[in-house]
């Protein structure tokens, strides 16, 4: 391959190297993991023993000490290459524990907060905890959670059911997103908000429905999740904006959370290439060389143009998102219109790789023929893998054009 994005971090370029040393491992175990629609609990093991769980934990806590959201995404990418569903199931606890490892940074040492986040961070330093997230629910988006927070004497009781919980079979936590009912007792007002909890999968009334089963993704164990009467403290749950409508806390965070997953199907769409170069050679050892078939070199052509855009949208925006970090304060100090601007940015580069990377998964079929179809061949795995690109949220393809119009044109939407 003519080209590859690199870390620009020290602390990226360890993560990165430990992921690079488990592709051939994570291949090994993806079609049987794919076929039996499981979990591959053999992943997390090695991804917490190399220390890639571990990755945003600072290194005086236990972790690696991971701070580059560009190296974030090329740590998922590079993963993706063995297995697509194990990327996108860490990179969503990688989220989590992202966001605790800036709180403990930004907290007052002593204080709750400066504690609570150091404890967990501790945890997940030595293996203990997984951490999986979702905020996704049917016949909603993310401004309007349907799971409940009210408030009662005792702590905040939880209802509702999130979909698309990914790593949940094997996750000791679950961080999700709930409509916090201000209005029903807490003291603080009429408003609802959008709030952040981490709860132990274990907490009573949480009950994992067992009912994934994907076109693709097969392993990444994203069953449905309810919630029935769960109590948590009242101090776990921590206002990000307003119930319905955008803010800058949930532009920032929702912008973060997702880029990464994008790498996800960079590197599936690198690993179809590779197969791609093979396929000539391999036809040629079969007396139908790549000299009969003359549309190889076109196809392989197209792919390398594709390819070469979808790293370098990814790459340019990693270092836009690093950029940025840097200069709001870890996004504290950031601006509505700054929020807007970046969940554009991330929708130009999403919605390129995506499309991109479909399309090089489908060529790398074709120029496979028909041993490409048969569920044996590691391809068809990639093929249907892909295909999750698009339906991430935010924005669905059917969605994303109509906001980077408004944005580019200073109309900031407001829901």
């Amino acid at each position: 391959m003519s080209y590859s994005i690199a870390p620009i971090t020290p602390a990226g370029a360890r993560v990165v190297a430990a992921a690079a040393d488990l592709i051939e491992t994570f291949r090994a175990r993806a079609d049987a993991a794919d076929r039996a629609n499981e979990i591959c609990a053999a992943n997390y093991a090695d991804l917490q023993r190399t220390g890639i769980a571990a990755a945003f934990v600072p290194e005086e806590l236990g972790g690696m000490g991971l701070g580059s959201l560009h190296d974030w995404t090329l740590t998922i990418a590079t993963l993706a290459k063995g297995d697509g569903s194990a990327a996108i199931a860490i990179s969503m606890h990688l989220s989590a524990t992202r966001g605790l490892a800036a709180l403990y940074r930004a907290s007052e040492a002593g204080s709750p907060p400066h504690i609570r986040a150091r404890s967990i961070l501790e945890a997940v330093g030595r293996g203990e905890m997984l951490i999986c997230s979702t905020t996704t629910e049917r016949g909603t988006d993310n401004l309007h959670p349907l799971t409940e927070a009210h408030w009662s004497e005792d702590g905040w009781r939880l209802n509702g059911t999130k979909h698309f919980v990914t790593m949940s079979p094997l996750a000791t936590h679950i961080a999700t997103n709930v409509r916090l009912r201000d209005k029903n007792g807490d003291g603080d007002g009429d408003s609802d908000h959008i709030a952040n909890v981490l709860l132990p999968m274990a907490t009573e009334g949480i009950r994992p429905l067992g009912n994934w089963d994907a076109l693709g993704m097969r392993a990444s164990g994203s069953q449905s999740v309810q919630f029935e009467n769960c109590l948590v403290p009242h101090d776990a749950l921590r206002k990000i904006g307003p119930w319905g409508q955008w803010s800058t806390p949930v532009l920032v965070n929702r912008t973060l959370a997702n880029v990464p997953l994008v790498g996800a199907f960079l590197g599936i769409a690198e690993t179809a290439f590779e197969y791609a170069l093979d396929a000539p050679s391999n036809a040629q050892s079969s007396n139908q060389g790549a000299n009969a078939r003359p549309g190889a070199h076109h196809a392989l052509a197209e792919m390398e143009i594709a390819l070469a855009t979808a790293q370098s949208i990814l790459a340019r925006l990693g270092v836009r998102l690093d950029d940025f970090m840097a200069a709001t304060n870890g996004g504290a100090t950031a601006t509505y219109v700054q929020g807007h601007e970046l969940m554009k940015d991330y929708q130009t580069a999403k919605w390129v790789a995506n499309r991109h990377a479909i399309d090089i998964v489908g060529q790398a079929m074709d120029l496979s023929g028909g041993g490409g179809y048969l569920a044996g061949n590691p391809l068809s795995r990639l093929y249907r893998d892909v295909k999750a690109g698009p339906f991430m949220q935010p924005y669905s393809p059917i969605d994303a054009r109509e906001y980077v119009g408004k944005v580019l044109l200073g109309e900031y939407p407001k829901d």
